[in-house]
């Protein structure tokens, strides 16, 4: 007879011993699933340096020369 020491820590599953077969029977959860139907992104006005930035009014992601790497400044408004 074998023995077989099995310890579980947070989603980790360890045997130690024989040469065993583990089946994990349920399944943790899962993180949420991302798809890029759910995200939008306009980059059509990007120029070198655009930072993408969020626009509420336009329900979007967006990167234009709005918003570039040289108008975030120290305590700026963006």
């Amino acid at each position: 007879m074998t023995t077989v020491n099995i310890t579980t820590n947070k989603n980790t599953v360890t045997v130690d011993g024989g040469s065993s077969v583990v089946t994990v029977a349920t399944q943790g959860p899962q993180g949420p699933t991302f798809s890029s139907s759910n995200l939008s992104m306009n980059d059509s006005a990007k120029v070198d340096g655009s930072v993408i930035y969020y626009s509420s009014s336009a329900g979007e992601y967006k990167a234009d020369n709005l918003q570039t790497i040289l108008s975030l400044v120290d305590g700026g408004n963006f």
